[in-house]
């Protein structure tokens, strides 16, 4: 990432993480396949190369966990009450 300043780097790691973890439960309603969706992706940036220092590896575990702690206690998708019905 060399367009990008090292302030912006950290910052992202800090917060892409976990909300990739969170949007991929909201999608997949499984946080065990959202998780790996995305270590899936963040390994494939370091492998391509876009990951060099260990502060961002860090950075991006802890998201990661944070993300997957808050799905864990995110609750299923409430449905909504249909107001045609009379109950």
């Amino acid at each position: 990432m060399n367009g990008i300043s090292e302030g912006t780097q950290l910052i992202l790691a800090i917060f892409v993480p976990g909300l990739l973890v969170v949007l991929f439960t909201r999608i997949t309603f499984n946080k065990w396949v959202a998780l790996v969706i995305t270590i899936a992706l963040f390994t494939a940036s370091v492998i391509a190369g876009y990951t060099r220092e260990w502060i961002h590896y860090v950075l991006d575990a802890a998201s990661m966990t944070i993300g997957f702690w808050y799905a864990t206690r995110m609750g299923p998708p409430k449905e909504k009450k249909d107001e045609t019905t009379l109950s």
